[in-house]
């Protein structure tokens, strides 16, 4: 696991570039405080940090072949490693390192840039081929590992974080107009845009090659979770067999593992699945708040399990005064602005995990998204198939809304709304009306999120007139909206859903969250060969009327006992209401005539009412706590720009570069 940054030139690379690549380098020492490196030739220049994992004292940065023609630093690990080597061996090659990432080098000169059809793990990563002088950056399928771009005049550069890239002092921090909308929506910026005017993310599952002489860029996708072949066979089984696989691989290490646990089903799974590979070796960590408040600390859940399992078990309790403290810090070190409260208790299990000497932690994000977890996407389906069916047309379709529907709940209180709804036909007919009113092509998705739909009503009112001049109406919503006919409902779902909120909210949250405090995060349920198994299987079968991740549950049958499995679901939620009224106590009055205000994003008005925190019932994430998480980001990032460490840095450090480089 490492941080990696680096420029190319058409014309070459200058003192001062080199210069550049050493601030940025500097910037990613929490991702690789073990060990640095750095690679040099006239077009290009290579940096990298190391945190070690596998071959802790022989797999320093940059990686080379045997006649040293190709250059490698990359982030992250290769999970079939050990396989890959050895059908590389067979076929001549020799290793110098028992790295990795190794395996990368020689499979790009075996293979080409189809190497990465032949990578299970999660990376980003470099490689400069001296003999074409060419440069391949690739990410991985499901984009666990960041790799941030910013292109122009024939230069580009790249680095792992959003902070490192700003700090090589040549990109003005300026929010782009578009991104800081979706922003609103989302609570993030969906990936590849990022809030930063001119950088972007090399998007998950795509090459990019820049040749040198002539000069040209070109960007290829290598991997669609939707191409998965359909898949015959029982389907729990078939789960099963990649989850024991996936197990294997990912508890590779040669330091100390341990897992992120909670009281859900997929921290759960993760855990019964890994400790089987490393029998009493894997620790287990939770995080928990003062009081151990129901329904929201899951410590004695948590510590069950590992008791089950037989895992040490670690807690850590987060009390709201720490949150309030380390706010701005937290937004600084996510990287993109995500104004997702549950933060800190990704921080602070991280941070737990690295002060008891374990490097690699294991969660078990990705199963609400492949399982249909979330009640909202089960309902973004249903009702995708309701409106696909209505615009098929006949006169059968309309009535389809109209038919009854069983109560929700058999209380008095269910039973009485269902009477109110006249036994759901109210809901229907509204329902029927507003996919009638949306634009043809677009999927039943975001725009059912009561915090989307806030945005849509409340946002524009609150931007300056001149930011509002910059955004096209409904922008929002293209990224749901699809050429007609629709392809498969359930599996563009579950492609989405991985695009938006799994990818740059929850992955990235926990990838640059974890990094801060130089712990590697793996997500087993990303592993790529399951997420094609699952997604096979569905275009044989769909799932989504079945009970909530049925497939998984029964494909772990056997792995966790009963009372894990009946368990109901329940959020990784924090004390949302106590920590938002001591966050705007604190730093509300930021908002008027902040950043925000400043750069013309909020009009003065607006501002004012969000400095005072309004929390609308029934929101996850209010436009208030959005806009305070963008303030604060800005004001932290926009001082990484300001810092211009590469533009003033003086010709004796870029001597020193150079001299680390030879």
């Amino acid at each position: 696991m490492c941080g990696i940054s680096g420029i190319i030139g058409r014309d070459g690379v200058t003192p001062e570039d080199l210069a550049r690549v050493s601030a940025m380098s500097r910037a990613l020492v929490h991702r690789g405080p073990d060990d640095s490196g750095v690679y040099s030739a006239p077009h290009v220049a290579l940096a990298s940090r190391r945190l070690s994992i596998i071959d802790l004292t022989g797999g320093r940065q940059p990686l080379y072949n045997e006649d040293r023609s190709l250059a490698l630093v990359a982030n992250g690990e290769i999970y079939n490693h050990a396989e890959l080597r050895r059908r590389l061996e067979g076929r001549g090659h020799r290793f110098t390192t028992g790295s990795d990432c190794e395996t990368i080098l020689h499979a790009y000169a075996e293979y080409g840039t189809a190497c990465v059809e032949h990578l299970r793990g999660m990376f980003a990563f470099a490689l400069w081929d001296g003999a074409r002088r060419r440069l391949v950056l690739a990410r991985d399928p499901m984009g666990e590992k960041p790799l941030y771009l910013y292109e122009r005049d024939g230069r580009l550069l790249f680095a792992s974080e959003m902070k490192a890239l700003l700090r090589s002092g040549e990109i003005p921090f300026e929010l782009d107009a578009r991104s800081v909308d979706l922003y609103f929506h989302y609570q993030y910026v969906p990936e590849p845009l990022t809030a930063v005017e001119g950088v972007r993310k090399l998007d998950a599952a795509h090459l990019l090659v820049v040749d040198v002489e002539p000069w040209r860029v070109a960007e290829s996708c290598y991997w669609r979770m939707e191409d998965a072949p359909p898949l015959e066979g029982d389907a729990p089984a078939l789960i099963r067999e990649q989850l024991e696989a996936v197990g294997a691989l990912i508890t590779r290490a040669d330091t100390p593992v341990g897992v992120a646990l909670s009281g859900g089903l997929d921290s759960s799974a993760v855990a019964a699945v890994a400790a089987r590979h490393r029998p009493g070796e894997l620790h287990a960590f939770c995080v928990g708040y003062p009081g151990r408040p129901e329904g929201l600390d899951e410590r004695d859940e948590a510590h069950a399990l590992a008791r089950h399992l037989g895992l040490p078990f670690h807690e850590v309790e987060v009390e709201t005064e720490e949150v309030v403290e380390f706010f701005p810090e937290l937004n600084y070190l996510r990287d993109d602005p995500v104004a997702d409260y549950s933060g800190h208790a990704y921080y602070a299990v991280m941070r737990k995990a690295r002060e008891q000497g374990v490097p690699v932690m294991l969660q078990g994000q990705g199963g609400d998204e492949l399982f249909w977890g979330y009640p909202q996407l089960r309902r973004a389906a249903v009702e995708s198939f309701e409106k696909e069916k209505l615009r098929g047309g006949g006169l059968i379709a309309p009535l389809r809304y109209l038919a009854p529907s069983a109560p929700a709940s058999l209380s008095r209180a269910g039973l009485s709304a269902w009477a109110r709804d006249l036994g759901g036909a109210r809901s229907g007919w509204r329902r029927m009306r507003e996919h009638r009113a949306s634009p043809g092509g677009r999927l039943v998705f975001y725009d059912i999120s009561p915090d989307y739909r806030a945005a849509a009503e409340a946002a524009g009112p609150l931007y300056s007139e001149s930011f509002a001049e910059q955004l096209d109406q409904d922008g929002a919503g293209l990224l749901f909206t699809l050429p007609l006919p629709w392809p498969r409902v359930d599996v563009t779902l579950t492609r989405l859903i991985s695009d938006t909120y799994l990818r740059a909210n929850g992955v990235a949250q926990g990838d640059r969250l974890a990094m801060a405090s130089s712990v590697e995060l793996r997500l087993p349920l990303l592993d790529r060969r399951l997420v094609e198994t699952v997604v096979g299987l569905r275009k044989t079968r769909t799932d989504v009327r079945l009970p909530p991740k049925a497939w998984l549950k029964s494909a772990v049958e056997g792995l966790l006992p009963e009372w894990v499995l009946k368990r109901p679901k329940r959020g990784f939620a924090p004390p949302v209401g106590e920590w938002h009224r001591a966050l705007f106590d604190a730093y509300g009055d930021s908002l008027r005539g902040g950043y925000l205000v400043q750069s013309g994003v909020l009009n003065t008005e607006g501002a004012g009412v969000l400095a005072r925190g309004p929390f609308p019932e029934g929101l996850t994430s209010p436009l208030s706590f959005k806009a305070l998480v963008l303030e604060q980001w800005c004001r932290r990032m926009g001082a990484q720009s300001r810092v211009r460490e590469a533009a003033a840095v003086s010709h004796e450090s870029a001597r020193e570069f150079l001299e680390s480089v030879s």
